[in-house]
């Protein structure tokens, strides 16, 4: 009698963890992004024709769902159903690399696919794609939409500049770009990608204020219940471009979190995403499923595994090391309990220098 007590409990605690698993899976989803398609641009940035091929191939063969970003992130605002293995492809930057190598590759499958550009470079040189290029792209079911005009760090204020005039630049270089995709290609979605990848809190106001949606770079799952100003991608480029790395972050699953907040210590909560080299700040994550939360395991950039707490229900993270001037990202991760399947949550940090700036890369 016992065992059988034992064993319906087991089926009852696996039939909810299940029932979670498909309800998240039902309402997520995988953005990827690329740069260069190019076995002669940057390495940095680059993926080679060859080794984008052999992704593609892998998302066909497994039999993934790929659809337009703009319908996923509507289908995800309105809090419908997607099948499992969705994927939205994505690229930034305005680089021709994307017409010659990219462009003819997902025409062949008959994919849909979103190139984010910033209209100042288009038609600049030879290393960007041209208005008629991007036009032809168009027609073909690419969706062209907005990374800025100049490709600007949006977070970042320049000399003797006020919040006020911050604010109206910043909105102008949206907006205008906004305006010349409408312009030259007769539509533009009211989709964003930061330049960069990069954000903060005041710049995802202006985001919202104006009406978009708007990506990073920072890795993760898509979740219905997330932020539309920082919706995560994760890129595939540089040292990110082996099989199996993505394979891993195809399947993976979003962090079910209920909110998430920020702590320059456990008692005063931090206002912004850009804190001052030497601060190790907090992450705070509450989820939908507590069961998770001692099976989550995080890391910081350059760091490796840094420290978590488990404080009222609440999964507290914060690095080890002081963070440096630039760009850091704490990755928390936990088993999904399918096979090769993880959730994901990726947050991004800025670090001033003394003199108020910070590195940056692509």
């Amino acid at each position: 009698m016992q065992k059988n007590i034992v064993s319906s409990l087991s089926i009852a605690r696996y039939l909810l963890a299940l029932s979670f698993f498909l309800s998240v899976s039902t309402q997520a989803a995988v953005v990827i992004l690329y740069h260069h398609v190019s076995d002669s641009t940057p390495k940095s940035t680059s993926i080679s024709p060859a080794q984008f091929e052999a992704q593609m191939d892998y998302l066909e063969k497994n039999n993934f769902t790929i659809v337009p970003l703009l319908e996923l992130t509507e289908k995800l605002r309105k809090g419908e159903s997607l099948p499992d293995k969705t994927v939205a492809i994505s690229f930034d930057d305005s680089y021709v690399s994307v017409y010659n190598s990219a462009f003819p590759r997902l025409k062949k499958r008959g994919w849909p696919f979103t190139f984010f550009v910033n209209t100042d470079s288009v038609g600049a040189g030879k290393v960007f794609v041209t208005w008629d290029q991007l036009r032809e792209m168009s027609k073909h079911g690419v969706t062209i939409a907005n990374h800025t005009t100049r490709h600007n760090h949006l977070p970042r204020r320049e000399k003797n500049e006020t919040v006020k005039q911050w604010r109206i630049r910043i909105s102008a270089e949206i907006s205008s770009a906004q305006q010349k995709i409408e312009q030259e290609i007769g539509h533009a979605p009211n989709i964003l990608a930061y330049p960069f990848g990069e954000y903060d809190i005041e710049v995802q106001k202006i985001a919202k204020e104006l009406g978009y949606i708007a990506f990073g770079q920072q890795s993760g799952a898509l979740y219905d219940k997330g932020d539309l100003q920082s919706v995560p991608r994760f890129p595939f480029g540089g040292s990110f471009t082996e099989l199996d790395d993505f394979i891993m972050k195809v399947n993976t699953r979003p962090m079910p979190t209920k909110a998430v907040t920020f702590y320059d210590d456990k008692k005063t909560k931090q206002k912004n995403l850009i804190v001052k080299a030497g601060d190790k700040p907090w992450l705070v994550l509450e989820l939908e499923d507590t069961n998770l939360l001692k099976k989550i395991n995080c890391f910081a950039t350059g760091q490796g595994a840094i420290t978590t707490e488990i404080i009222d229900n609440k999964l507290w993270v914060q690095a080890k090391q002081p963070l440096e001037s630039g760009r850091t990202r704490y990755n928390c991760t936990a088993y999904s309990g399918e096979k090769g399947r993880f959730f994901w949550y990726t947050q991004q940090w800025l670090a001033m220098d003394k003199n108020g700036g910070w590195s940056y890369s692509d």
